[in-house]
């Protein structure tokens, strides 16, 4: 729901800046989920100034342009090429200064600069109407009548004046608050100030020309009917002050006349509907059911078939409107409307509810009528927007109020003791206290003893019926932050813990695996000392001999998870297990100087297929990305995202890549300080395990692991309410540059707007040049304060396609 700060001080004087009174809503219970500023205009006419036209004479080289001078205050004189015929000497006009931004009606929105045309200088631009955002017009330059001094900022000349939008995630139980007036009852009881209402008191009847008849058939769901008849009218568009109230919350003004009953509606939280008196057949209204399975054609121009709990409002022939939801097509406003029967109706929230959801139709009037509108206020709503139509559209009161109301809905009545409210409340609000805030919020004591209160509440508060309530009234008005915490509170639960628990990490990493299709696995940490002698990626004098060793194959303690990990995919393969995903969290050891040394790892190996045989899909051999998208998804479970992968050539590796954090390794002498290492390992690697098919290994550096957990925390932000963008790019680069390179000139060139980077084809062969390869890019863009427009997105494009040309030597593919 919005609601405009400007459109709320109607109601009650407000001194607070729209931050603070976010503040103070989201405290009483009406949460703000953002307050936006609305400029008056576009670009707030910042840097346009009124002036005067001191001299006009006649371009030298262009017929149908003027030279003038214009003086913009305190001094300043300036030259201005003028295309406009009525420029002329002694006029008070509109003046955008070199720098101004201009946001003209209809168009792009271009800065004003130092110019020479047709050989002249120009300082400036005299304004037209269209030119500034202000209307249409472009025949001519706005000449004003004003003593206002040359100088004087055009926004202080044309009154314009900046709003603050507030949207607030309104509860289903805070009906009450659907609109400026409900929401300016509670400033009322939070700052203690008086409600102004709207004046009614000049509405009169001028004659009985356009009586209605009106029949409530099912007062169950109709509990109270009132309605008036204007006639006279005239629509039209509504006037600047009521399309900008509904434009500043999100409406489009439609005519005058529907104008008034949405303003209505958000000014009082009471819908009401206007019908075509002309077109009421018999001039009798009928509230009622209709036979289910009727057709009835909808404001939207679709026909729907009615059940039999549908409430329609229909005249002697047939149905107008279903109630409380949406209008027909047959009694709309049209352009020919002269007389017009205004409804304001009470309806069952049951039956609202009901036929909105099987039609599934969500209307401002459904969602108020659902939740409980205020019985009592239907004849003033009347009133008030009789009054705002005779306004804007003419005419006169053709009727008397129709108002049937058979069963006046009583106010609850809720017996609270003061021991109880204290006791729920968790602190002794003083009574003075109590009896201020629910006078305010219209609700009465009654029955006043020393033990408790009988409230009377207004049937507009459709949750206040209990006790409980009540005691929630009071707590939301008296601000939680006012009721103290007891001092013997227990707090042991609060006690500090370390923040990182490595068994809990570890329990964390492993589900996360095991989520993963991962099994893990438990190896000997006394290993073969062939593999350091064979292999050229492990120093054979750093091993850590074992001195009463139970055989020469195990005789020293492992270097690397590697060939531990190998051993059981050599064992599983031999028991006709070739598809596996495995990990181990270990430790290697190793000798330096004469001192001996350990890390821990997490080793992960796969091998054979990524998924099992089926019918219904190839079956597909596992490859390096699976690898990679679960070391991602590892490091995102423990917030650590500011990582750079680089192309390595370690020993043990095919082809790999080692990623590293914050662009730097961290590490000591035996490690190389990397983060995570993965690849595929090299065959002849892997066959000094028994290991004949392609196996992928990663090393992740345990102790790292645990540290960044501890240090980053992860951090939440609410998902944007402005859409991404999709951009896609093709480059063709040397097959040399990595795609991490891609990324980083991209971070570069632009580090906010473009928030994921994606490669969905690479392409190597005979249509592009030898030694090259083709990247196809998707590029996923976002700003998170408004919708991106078609001009800074090219710009955003033009600018990483000139980085990738200029650092990369790429050729963007058209």
């Amino acid at each position: 729901m919005k609601i405009s700060y400007t459109w709320l001080r109607q109601y009650i004087d407000l001194h607070e800046s729209p931050d603070e009174l976010a503040r103070l809503l989201t405290a009483s219970g009406l949460e703000v989920e953002s307050v936006e500023k609305q400029e008056g205009l576009p670009g707030g006419l910042q840097g346009i100034v009124i002036g005067q036209v001191l001299t006009r004479q006649q371009h030298p080289n262009a017929d149908r342009l003027s030279l003038t001078t214009v003086d913009l205050g305190g001094g300043q004189v300036v030259p201005i090429v003028c295309g406009a015929a009525n420029v002329a000497a002694g006029q008070k006009v509109v003046v955008a200064t070199v720098g101004a931004m201009l946001y003209p009606t209809g168009g792009e929105p271009f800065q004003i600069k130092k110019a020479k045309i047709r050989g002249e200088a120009s300082e400036g631009m005299i304004c037209a109407e269209d030119e500034i955002g202000l209307g249409t017009s472009h025949a001519g330059i706005m000449v004003l009548d004003t003593d206002l001094p040359n100088g004087t900022p055009a926004a202080e000349y044309f009154n314009l004046q900046d709003d603050w939008v507030f949207e607030i995630g309104l509860t289903p139980n805070r009906a009450d608050a659907a609109s400026h007036l409900g929401v300016a009852r509670d400033l009322k009881a939070l700052l203690n100030r008086p409600l102004k209402w709207p004046d009614v008191s000049g509405f009169r009847v001028h004659d009985q020309s356009r009586r209605m008849a009106v029949e409530v058939q099912n007062p169950e769901a109709c509990p109270r009917y009132t309605g008036v008849t204007l006639s006279g009218l005239q629509v039209q568009e509504s006037p600047d002050w009521l399309k900008e109230r509904l434009q500043s919350i999100g409406l489009e003004p439609i005519n005058n006349i529907v104008d008034v009953t949405n303003f209505v509606l958000h000014e009082l939280g009471q819908p009401l509907h206007a019908f075509d008196a002309d077109k009421i057949r018999g001039s009798k209204i009928v509230v009622r059911t209709l036979p289910a399975g009727t057709p009835f054609r909808t404001l939207d121009e679709k026909e729907r078939k009615l059940q039999e709990q549908d409430l329609m409002i229909c005249d002697a022939e047939g149905g107008m409107c279903i109630g409380g939801v949406f209008g027909g097509m047959e009694s709309g406003i049209t352009e020919s409307t002269t007389s017009i029967f205004l409804e304001s109706a009470h309806f069952s929230p049951d039956w609202i509810r009901r036929t909105a959801q099987h039609h599934a139709l969500k209307t401002d009037a459904s969602f108020r009528f659902e939740r409980g509108t205020d019985p009592n206020i239907t004849a003033y709503a009347l009133k008030r927007a009789a009054l705002l139509l005779q306004e804007v559209a003419g005419g006169q009161v053709s009727s008397d109020i129709i108002d049937l109301y058979p069963q006046p809905i009583e106010d609850f009545t809720v017996a609270v003791n003061w021991g109880k409210l204290y006791e729920l409340a968790g602190h002794p609000i003083p009574q003075d206290e109590v009896r201020r805030i629910l006078h305010n919020l219209d609700i009465q004591l009654q029955d006043e003893s020393l033990e408790g209160f009988t409230a009377v509440v207004p049937p507009y508060r459709v949750d206040v019926q209990r006790p409980a309530d009540i005691v929630e009234e009071v707590i939301r008005i008296y601000g939680l932050d006012n009721i103290p915490m007891p001092a013997g509170l227990s707090s042991s639960y609060m006690a500090e813990f370390p923040k990182t628990d490595e068994n809990i990490l570890r329990r964390e990493a492993s589900a996360l695996l095991a989520a993963q299709g991962f099994m893990e696995i438990m190896t000997n940490s006394l290993t073969n000392p062939d593999y350091a002698r064979k292999s050229d990626f492990l120093d054979e004098g750093k091993n850590v001999e074992i001195l009463n060793k139970l055989s020469e194959e195990l005789g020293v303690m492992r270097q690397t998870l590697l060939f531990t990990g190998l051993e059981v995919i050599a064992h599983n393969i031999n028991h006709r297990q070739r598809d596996l995903k495995i990990f181990e969290v270990g430790k290697t050891y190793y000798k330096e100087m004469n001192t001996y040394r350990e890390h821990k790892y997490v080793g992960m190996w796969i091998t054979g297929l990524a998924e099992g045989e089926h019918y219904l899909q190839q079956p597909r051999p596992v490859a390096y990305h699976d690898l990679r998208l679960a070391i991602e998804l590892l490091l995102s479970r423990f917030g650590i995202s500011d990582v750079y992968p680089q192309v390595i050539h370690e020993r043990e590796f095919a082809y790999g890549l080692e990623i590293v954090y914050n662009g730097r390794k961290i590490g000591r002498s035996q490690e190389n300080g990397a983060l995570v290492r993965l690849g595929k390992v090299k065959p002849a690697i892997a066959a000094l395990a028994g290991v004949k098919q392609e196996v992928f290994w990663a090393e992740i550096d345990w102790v790292q692991l645990l540290a960044l957990a501890g240090s980053q925390q992860v951090q939440f932000e609410p998902v944007s309410r402005f859409p991404e963008v999709r951009r896609d790019l093709s480059l063709v680069l040397d097959k040399t540059v990595p795609f991490a390179q891609i990324q980083e000139v991209t971070r570069k060139a632009e580090s906010v707007l473009i928030k994921r980077i994606g490669v969905f084809d690479v392409y190597e062969g005979d249509k592009i040049e030898a030694g090259k390869k083709a990247y196809a890019l998707s590029f996923i863009l976002q700003d998170k304060q408004k919708t991106l427009t078609d001009n800074v997105i090219d710009k955003t494009m033009q600018r990483l396609m000139a980085a990738f040309e200029r650092e990369l030597g790429a050729y963007i593919r058209k």
